[in-house]
């Protein structure tokens, strides 16, 4: 999507009451409808993991997702923080 065909969007963030949630597992399930990650924690040093959060999206959305997470990756190697600066 070119710079100019990207909408802007105003989005407003409390964050004493918009928790951050770790992640070191996650689980992906595709079907034709859609995608679900379910966001998980290991617990302790044990084989169990726990649900924190749970996304769905469109197959359209995950694929514009996985592109815009991909790009903002390669900007940002080596950076702590994604910002126009980076």
């Amino acid at each position: 999507m070119a710079k100019n065909d990207e909408q802007q969007f105003q989005v407003s963030l409390n964050p004493e009451k918009t928790q951050i949630v770790y992640t070191d597992t996650i689980f992906m399930n595709v079907n034709d409808d859609g995608v679900t990650f379910d966001i998980c924690q290991k617990v302790g040093n044990s084989n169990q993991v726990q649900v924190v959060s749970r996304i769905g999206m469109s197959r359209d959305h995950a694929q514009k997702f996985v592109k815009k997470l991909t790009e903002i990756l390669v900007l940002t190697h080596g950076h702590s923080r994604t910002t126009d600066k980076n």
